[in-house]
């Protein structure tokens, strides 16, 4: 049996909002590894919105998400995998217990982020739990299981800070990327650990980075091509593959998963931001976080609540 990790991210080029990043992990057998899993599991998942007929949708976030469909597919795949893993979030505080605890005293610091305990998940639970059990018997039928959901959710402040530290954005992001590899190599120990994420910032070369995150581990170059950049690391007698493949959020499912969970997390903050602002300026229009609106955005509070102060390295990333 091998272990397939899939790593994405959400959120990496707006202003406001969290930098999330997460992974999804399955146990397959070998055979399987490049295999098309939709098909392999068609029964219970889709890869498109049109006829689903009850399956979970699993895609790139960025075609799950619509303004008009909001995070309802979004939505029904977390909560389903999770329920697969015997977890049933019911609030904001409860999911990111489950994905990413370490951020939630940090959110709580921030005035519009205090209170995520009360703010809870709108799913429909038969729904879920339903969507859930067909998945779980279709993974089992094909010999595969869902080992774990895991994510780093980087509040700005955090953000920020790191940015500072590391001294920009895209060495952020490895950052985070390379914890959930070292979390899939020390949590899911296996004879053959294949991690596959999509490039970093287009690049082709990954050696001295992974040097540098994981000094301990030897590290070897299986390829690096326009499109594909394969690494095999190795410490104590054991060893993982690393996979950095151009367009990985569509054409691998472990992937897509990831893409899904980090964006859900992301776009729950974001409403619970929004929910705070416009409840101290109904006429606010709320944001999505990205650069040109969330320049609006900061603008109109500015001009509209001159009486309200915010810690602008709470709110706002840094360039």
């Amino acid at each position: 049996m091998a272990v397939l990790a899939g790593i994405d991210e959400a959120g990496f080029g707006p202003i406001l909002g969290p930098l999330v990043v997460s992974s999804s992990v399955f146990s397959i057998p070998d055979d399987l590894l490049t295999a098309d899993l939709w098909r392999i599991l068609r029964n219970s998942v889709a890869d498109t919105r049109k006829h689903l007929a009850g399956r979970l949708l699993v895609t790139d976030s960025k075609k799950a998400y619509s303004k008009q469909k909001g995070i309802k597919h979004l939505q029904r795949t977390v909560l389903a995998c999770l329920d697969c893993l015997g977890a049933n979030p019911a609030t904001l505080t409860e999911l990111l217990s489950l994905l990413s605890p370490g951020c939630i005293e940090r959110l709580r610091d921030c005035p519009w982020h205090k209170d995520i305990d009360d703010y809870r998940l709108s799913a429909d639970a038969a729904d879920v739990a339903l969507a859930s059990s067909v998945l779980k018997d279709n993974l089992a039928s094909n010999g595969i299981e869902l080992l774990g959901l895991k994510s780093c959710c980087l509040d700005v402040a955090y953000y920020n800070d790191m940015v500072t530290s590391v001294k920009n954005k895209s060495n952020v992001l490895f950052t985070a990327v390379s914890q959930l590899i070292k979390n899939a190599f020390d949590n899911f120990p296996s004879d053959n650990l294949q991690v596959i994420t999509d490039r970093q910032g287009g690049r082709t070369r990954y050696q001295r980075s992974l040097e540098r995150m994981f000094p301990d581990m030897g590290l070897k170059i299986l390829k690096e091509d326009a499109k594909t950049s394969s690494y095999e690391l190795t410490a104590d007698g054991r060893q993982m593959r690393l996979h950095f493949v151009v367009g990985a959020d569509s054409r691998f499912l472990p992937v897509s998963l990831a893409s899904m969970v980090s964006k859900y997390i992301r776009e729950l903050l974001i409403d619970n931001m929004n929910h705070y602002f416009t409840g101290l300026v109904p006429e606010l229009k709320p944001t999505a976080g990205y650069w040109k609106d969330g320049l609006r955005f900061i603008e109109d509070l500015k001009r509209n609540t001159p009486h309200v102060t915010f810690d602008s390295n709470q709110l706002i990333r840094c360039r």
